[in-house]
């Protein structure tokens, strides 16, 4: 269960878009739920493997989301066909060692519950598919999530054409109040793997109050290197890696680690990258980074800032960022495995590569291997508080805070390693200054912080600093097991200026 009892915003805040100029920040695009989130996975599975590869992925996640739907659709690379009978035959995979993921963790579906949720968009493409009263299975079945009496929001993950959303879209207008389409609009997440389709430009003309990530693209690809998603693997096959590891995405590793058991050998060798649709639901995990709550705050699926890109009628979250004042960017800046100092979109994601590797062929292991020979993740505790949600702290410039895990535990008894940093990059999507920390026995089971600044040094000195900042301190708890495990927790401190 999430539980997050402090509230980010309660009106309306401000990013800067790229012209420098602030944007609406919707208070509504803070989330604060509680339980599983709900999730939707609209895939053009079968045009090429790494669909296949990330429906493997999400299937060993399943535990930790409240699955809606799983929708087979169309998309510029295969255009008058669905294959929802591979979602089915890749479920039923996971029914075969559901039993034995059910010694290692609580909370897996049953595959016949999951075989219920598959359906079909429109086997043709794009909006020139969609229709007032076209509506497909797939599109009726995103109403129907969203129409549950249910607060939680309902994320859509789009690997492929979003023309089933704009289905989903259209027929909601078409029949009901502006206020019931406002309300509607409103329980929806998307994350989109790029725009596969035209329907995805169409959507965010159409509908600027929807909650959308993306990397706004033509359908045919041109933009793919630039986008955040590609940090999951694209380092060689978009040559926009510089300083990540490649170990843990080649297909020898993926042999060894992932392609095991009755699933694992439905996990096929990669063509161009491995499973670029993934890093749509890997922030949605619960490991403690809580990256769903805001995409400024960075966690495995990449980190975004909102704005409005050239060509987009609106902001949304997307990369870039304030290219005036250097105050706000969708990129981090991360040491490589060369030992170079990278700044990317891509990093962003690969900068957790290998925790998320590790984490996946943990997962397989569990389907073949009991709770004894498995591994499973470090259980994180800070100043006594448990569970995975954020730790909010007031703090003063010159000021310390004593940050301490020493009572972090793991379920098979290893070893834990402690390293606490602090993300630069995240948060600042709000308006808010970014402010600096200096960390003391940041590889101990117990950190002191100190406040050294309510904010960053800006590019240009002319432009004053002034109030309060923020800074976001991760701690990362792995263990000794093989493969080694890593669990989160992200403490946010509020940087006051000295007092008089």
């Amino acid at each position: 269960m999430r539980v997050w009892g402090w509230v980010w915003v309660a009106v309306l805040v401000t990013a800067t878009c790229g012209t420098g100029v602030s944007a609406p920040f919707p208070a509504t695009h803070v989330d604060e739920f509680q339980g599983k989130p709900r999730v939707i996975v609209i895939s053009d599975i079968g045009n090429e493997p790494d669909d296949q590869m990330s429906f493997v992925r999400f299937l060993l996640y399943s535990n930790e989301f409240d699955v809606q739907a799983m929708i087979a659709a169309t998309s510029t690379w295969q255009k008058t066909v669905t294959h929802p009978e591979t979602m089915r035959a890749l479920i039923d995979a996971y029914g075969k060692v559901r039993p034995n993921l059910m010694l290692n963790a609580k909370g897996w579906p049953e595959a016949e519950d999951l075989l219920a949720k598959v359906f079909a968009g429109q086997p043709a493409y794009g909006m020139a598919a969609t229709g007032v009263g076209k509506a497909s299975d797939g599109a009726k079945a995103i109403i129907r999530a969203v129409d549950k009496d249910d607060s939680r929001p309902v994320w859509v993950c789009i690997w492929g054409g979003a023309n089933t959303l704009a289905e989903a879209l259209m027929e909601v207008r078409a029949t009901r109040s502006a206020d019931a389409v406002e309300k509607f609009v409103a329980k929806l997440r998307v994350y989109s793997i790029s725009d596969q389709d035209d329907a995805g430009p169409w959507i965010r003309r159409e509908f600027p109050d929807l909650f959308y990530v993306v990397e706004p693209s033509t359908p045919t690809s041109g933009e793919y290197a630039y986008a955040t998603w590609t940090g999951i693997s694209g380092d060689v096959y978009y040559r926009n890696g510089d300083g990540a590891d490649l170990t843990t995405v080649t297909n020898e590793w993926l042999e060894k680690n992932i392609r095991i058991g009755p699933l694992g050998k439905l996990y096929p060798r990669f063509m161009f990258i491995m499973e670029g649709d993934t890093p749509s639901f890997l922030g949605l995990i619960d490991n403690g980074l809580n990256a769903y709550r805001r995409p400024d705050w960075g966690g495995w699926g990449g980190r975004y800032v909102y704005r409005q890109p050239y060509g987009e009628t609106h902001p949304i979250w997307t990369q870039g960022g304030d290219e005036f004042g250097r105050v706000t960017s969708s990129q981090d800046t991360v040491m490589g495995v060369d030992g170079k100092m990278d700044t990317s979109d891509q990093a962003t994601v690969w900068r957790w590569r290998e925790a998320f590797q590790h984490d996946f062929a943990a997962r397989m292991s569990w389907t073949v291997e009991d709770f004894k020979h498995a591994n499973h993740n470090p259980v994180v505790e800070v100043n006594g508080e448990g569970g995975t949600a954020p730790i909010v702290m007031d703090v003063e410039v010159g000021k310390t805070v004593t940050l301490d895990a020493s009572a972090s535990r793991d379920p098979d008894g290893q070893t834990l390693h402690y390293r606490w940093f602090h993300y630069a990059e995240a948060g600042g999507g709000a308006g808010e200054q970014l402010g600096s920390v200096s960390i003391a026995g940041a590889d101990g089971a117990k950190a002191v912080v100190t406040a050294t600044s309510a904010c960053h040094a800006l590019w240009l000195p002319l432009i004053p600093c002034k109030g309060d900042g923020v800074a976001h301190v991760i701690l990362a708890v792995m263990d000794d097991g093989t493969p080694s495990l890593t669990s989160y927790r992200r403490v946010i401190l509020r940087i006051h200026a000295a007092k008089q």
